[in-house]
């Protein structure tokens, strides 16, 4: 499942959200435990936070006897990073013109 841009942004504007999809981005697959230990939130809340980055499409779930192994899925920025491109390419074009105007109003 992958979210619309809204959804990637409000998922990833909290910084705890944010934080364990860039450490699972950056150290691979870990665990609820592995990934609470270090961040100084509780175990459920860290539970809390990864139902909704899975929600989003923006990590994914491996059980493995006892224990689930969460990892990034960075494609699911995707809807993100298009929606950023469109409009980078739509100031880019603003800019554009608004440089030809100011050139042509200094002749």
């Amino acid at each position: 499942m992958h979210a619309e841009p809204t959804a990637v942004l409000k998922i990833l504007s909290d910084p705890t959200r944010r934080a364990i999809f860039e450490r699972l981005s950056r150290d691979g697959e870990m665990t609820v435990h592995a990934l609470t230990d270090p961040s100084g939130v509780s175990q459920p809340a860290i539970s809390k936070h990864l139902a909704a980055l899975n929600q989003a499409g923006l990590v994914r779930g491996r059980r493995a006897g006892r224990e689930t192994y969460y990892s990034a899925e960075p494609k699911a920025l995707a809807p993100l990073i298009n929606w950023i491109n469109f409009y980078s390419t739509f100031w880019d074009n603003q800019f554009d013109r608004l440089e030809d105007l100011l050139k042509r109003m200094d002749q």
